[in-house]
């Protein structure tokens, strides 16, 4: 099971969306909307990786009973994603990622 060390809370509206790191480093895109909840591994926030030969979804999961869901609270999000979080794990939420200075 991959573990988190630091999450992120970039929308808390729909869709929900997170950006997380890896306790071994590696950035992820969380993001649920739609009933529909990803897992994407991307090099960092900013740079997109997509291409023809790269796969960066490591987990999803769907509901189909909730198809115009868009809001999920993470520990919901990572149960269903087989995520878990570190002990030490930091949480930022949605209110302190706008206050802060780098995400502009």
């Amino acid at each position: 099971m991959t573990t988190l060390a630091r999450v992120v809370e970039t929308c808390q509206a729909c869709p929900s969306q997170w950006d997380a790191w890896t306790t071994e480093g590696q950035y992820l895109y969380l993001r649920y909307r739609f009933g529909h909840g990803s897992v994407e591994r991307h090099a960092n926030p900013d740079v997109n990786t997509w291409g023809d030969d790269y796969d960066p979804v490591i987990a999803e999961f769907h509901d189909p009973d909730q198809p115009y869901a868009g809001t999920i609270e993470l520990d919901e999000f990572l149960r269903r994603a087989e995520l878990q979080l570190a002990p030490d794990a930091e949480i930022v939420p949605w209110a302190e990622f706008l206050r802060s200075p780098d995400r502009w």
